[in-house]
């Protein structure tokens, strides 16, 4: 029985270090870009009151259209997220003259799933500064597609610097007005 029992946790061993992910070489460099993302994402403002500008950044958020998913205000972490409609006319287009260009053609079923719905995730952080003169904002916005079989097509980080202003803007009003009690 014992002689079984160890060839079992053997053969486990073997079989959950086969399954072992490997990281790619490159998982840990940065990216040509992320100084300028920091810089595009990051703003100093000049407030003692942490708290006030987590509820200036929640309520900047949900004016935006975001439903809060967690706040943490003794690390400064609030994250949000919404749902928006990813379809595409000219997707849509493009994709039945491809199927049809390829049945005409002789060629195979094809699939038509196109873009249909998107989650944008929002991460916003902030910091004391180093100089201890108020705090550091840093707002992040990641989307993630699904086409119309439900699956995930693209994950990425939004790097659309008007994005970020906007929100950057509206969180300096908010931060304004919370101090000001307006």
């Amino acid at each position: 029985m014992c002689k079984r029992a160890g060839m079992l946790l053997t053969i486990c061993a073997f079989i959950i270090s086969g399954c072992a992910a490997t990281i790619p070489r490159d998982a840990f460099l940065l990216s040509p870009t992320s100084l300028e993302d920091k810089q595009t994402q990051t703003r100093l403002y000049e407030t003692e009151d942490e708290v006030a500008l987590l509820s200036a950044g929640i309520a900047v958020l949900q004016d935006m259209g975001y439903s809060v998913v967690e706040t943490e205000k003794d690390v400064g972490l609030i994250t949000a997220s919404k749902n928006v409609d990813a379809s595409d006319t000219a997707q849509k287009v493009t994709t039945v003259a491809v199927v049809v260009a390829v049945a005409l053609l002789g060629g195979g079923v094809m699939s038509m799933e196109t873009d249909k719905e998107q989650r944008i995730n929002v991460s916003l952080v902030t910091n004391r500064s180093k100089n201890n003169k108020g705090y550091l904002a840093r707002v992040t916005f990641q989307r993630f597609i699904w086409d119309t079989a439900d699956r995930l097509t693209r994950a990425e980080t939004i790097r659309i610097p008007d994005i970020y202003e906007d929100f950057f803007e509206k969180l300096s009003k908010s931060v304004f007005l919370e101090a000001y009690k307006i």
